[in-house]
């Protein structure tokens, strides 16, 4: 980081001099804690307090529900009446000059299978592809003009986590942690709940990049076994303290001898927490104090069965926030083998089963969070990595579209009941107010206490940081 900020360490100093300047380096704590009481907090990167905001900030955690696949913005929440209007019609005769679509099946352009309806007081458009989540308008701040600069998933979720195309850069959440640490000492400060895919680009997406490993997000099966090996079996708990002696001595020989290598404290911290984690999660993913009104509203006792994954992950992720956990991201259920919202034909089916999948447990969500006082400080995210096209491809899907695509935020300092920003007559291309990618993570950064152009890492001989040379705080949805 900048040496001129007072609030961390300075970015010429390297973390394991600092350490060896103490009289106990974090290598040692953490292997006293990792092989003496666990639960005990060590000294470590993510422990509370280690990195307190640059000023108050409005939120203090992160849920962001990642809609991989990208949702059609005119299908959602952009509701464009001249996509009736011209119906059938050729899209480039009706629309004028087209650019270039990934696959270049431009067809006629076509009306939304869903309606719009005006939606709570603030009479935000929503179609019935989301009546649950419609039913929550009043605490939505719509972003209607986001954009991407890549038109393939795998890019395109690199850009939208990392804010870079490419691969190997700190995730959104890591940066999160990597800035204010965790107010848990028990599980991770950043975790991803997966509902059954993976997204394009793998684990990359929730990667630590060039921060340390510690920040990196930590995968949990929201469905089956949530982690390997997490729930110690009954007779093996001789076998795991000699193990456990085993591990204590190597690596205290190897941080001796590398004199407080970052690769290798980072292991300690990951082991330490690998231990507090077999006590802390089978605590987490019981569900049986759950009230049965509280299960009918996320959907966890529906007939249809994806819902009931993300309505699990849903709750799983309030949990995790009463528990203080930083980030939590949800990935999509494989919904009937359908790959993600990735509609390129069949939109009906395959927007209808996915929506149908995640609208109940979303609205859940919020109406969980609003109750419980939790919403004033949890931001919750959502959003896919572009647009779809507002013209057919083939007769009944949808192209990618990087020029326009819609997400939302909700609580956390956000004004809900608003919308912000406008595409075209057509939902093809933001025209008012256009966003990027750096913009929200500046403004979601912002919303946490931090400076995105102050939150920065030595990294290949400059200051690296999330939003690069880019990034404006959208200060208009600011409560």
């Amino acid at each position: 980081m900048k040496s001129s900020s007072p609030l961390f360490l300075d970015s010429r100093i390297r973390r394991r001099e600092m350490l060896l300047r103490a009289s106990n380096g974090f290598g040692a704590l953490a292997l006293s804690g990792l092989f003496g009481s666990v639960g005990k907090v060590g000294a470590e990167p993510l422990a509370s307090g280690l990195r307190p905001s640059l000023f108050r900030p409005k939120a203090r955690n992160v849920i962001f529900l990642f809609m991989e696949g990208a949702v059609s913005q005119v299908d959602s929440f952009d509701y464009k009446p001249m996509l009736e209007k011209y119906h059938g019609q050729g899209a480039r005769k009706a629309m004028g000059r087209i650019e270039k679509t990934q696959f270049e099946d431009i067809g006629s352009v076509m009306k939304s299978p869903w309606n719009f309806r005006q939606h709570g007081s603030s009479g935000t458009w929503v179609s019935d592809l989301f009546p649950h989540v419609a039913r929550q308008a009043d605490e939505l701040c719509v972003l209607r003009s986001m954009t991407s600069n890549f038109p393939e998933h795998t890019s395109a979720n690199y850009f939208l986590h990392s804010g870079t195309g490419l691969q190997g850069r700190p995730s959104l959440g890591a940066w999160v942690t990597y800035g204010l640490g965790s107010s848990n000492d028990t599980l991770p400060g950043y975790v991803v709940l997966n509902g059954g895919q993976i997204p394009s680009g793998g684990l990359d997406n929730f990667g630590n990049g060039f921060l340390p490993a510690t920040y990196q997000g930590s995968l949990l099966n929201a469905i089956g076994t949530p982690l390997a090996n997490v729930v110690p079996g009954e007779k093996e708990s001789g076998l795991q303290e000699a193990k456990r002696s085993l591990v204590r001595r190597l690596n205290s020989h190897g941080l001796a001898d590398s004199g407080g290598a970052e690769i290798l404290e980072s292991a300690i911290a990951n082991y330490e927490l690998a231990a507090r984690m077999q006590v802390a999660i089978p605590d987490l993913l019981d569900l049986s104090s759950e009230s049965i009104a509280t299960r009918r509203m996320y959907g966890l006792e529906s007939t249809y069965e994806h819902t009931r994954t993300y309505a699990r992950q849903c709750i799983l992720a309030r949990r995790m926030i009463e528990r203080g956990v930083r980030f939590i991201e949800l990935t999509v259920p494989m919904v009937d083998g359908y790959s993600r919202w990735d509609a390129h034909g069949g939109i009906v089916t395959n927007h209808g089963n996915n929506a149908r999948a995640v609208d109940q447990p979303i609205a859940g969500l919020l109406a969980d969070l609003k109750q419980r006082g939790l919403l004033d400080e949890t931001l919750v995210l959502w959003a896919g990595e572009f647009g779809r096209t507002p013209f057919s491809q083939g007769s009944d899907g949808r192209d990618h579209n990087e020029y326009a695509f819609s997400a939302w935020i909700a609580g956390g300092g956000i004004r809900g009941g608003m919308t912000y920003g406008a595409t075209d007559d057509w939902g093809y291309k933001a025209v008012e107010n256009r966003l990027e990618m750096h913009d929200l993570h500046a403004t979601i950064l912002h919303l946490l206490g931090l400076d995105h152009e102050r939150l920065t890492f030595r990294f290949g001989g400059r200051d690296m940081r999330l939003t690069d040379v880019r990034g404006e705080v959208i200060r208009e949805i600011i409560a």
